[in-house]
């Protein structure tokens, strides 16, 4: 019976491999639902809310090359120039390794920045990392907008 603690060992080895691999929709649901959230804050000019999902190092680069901080946005949404009449994603899906995950949705906008009306569709990536206090969108990119023929 000396090989038990060997058998035993590798039991709990792939019971724990097994258990990473079921976590991994749970955790990608998680963060579908998170991103969710975020896409109805920015519409809402909820900058608390967005000030609570966006990780204070995040970074938005677009499909222009233009970088965004956490600031920026919050700033942006604080000002309240930009008022949306739709900010919604469709085709949303979504993947985790361990603590990142990524999801990836095609976003329509629409509405009004500085009195200007603007609509447009766009891909996005955003990135989301598992910290101690839960998940936090860390790093988003989107493309360049789409040809308004969908």
């Amino acid at each position: 019976m000396r090989c038990k603690p060997f058998w035993t060992a590798v039991t709990m080895t792939l019971a724990s491999l097994a258990t990473a691999a079921h976590a991994a929709p749970d955790a990608a649901a998680t963060v579908v639902a998170l991103d969710i959230e975020y896409q109805a804050a920015v519409e809402r000019n909820d900058s608390a809310t967005m000030a609570r999902i966006l990780d204070d190092d995040f970074m938005l680069v677009t499909g222009t090359g233009k970088r965004f901080s956490k600031a920026d946005l919050i700033s942006e949404a604080r000002s309240g120039d930009t008022v949306y009449e739709t900010q919604r994603a469709s085709e949303r899906s979504a993947k985790a390794w361990g603590d990142t995950a990524v999801v990836t949705a095609l976003l329509h906008a629409k509405g009004k920045a500085a009195g200007m009306a603007f609509e447009y569709r766009v891909w996005y990536s955003d990135t989301y990392v598992r910290f101690a206090d839960g998940w936090r969108y860390v790093f988003g990119q989107s493309s360049l907008p789409l040809p308004q023929t969908r």
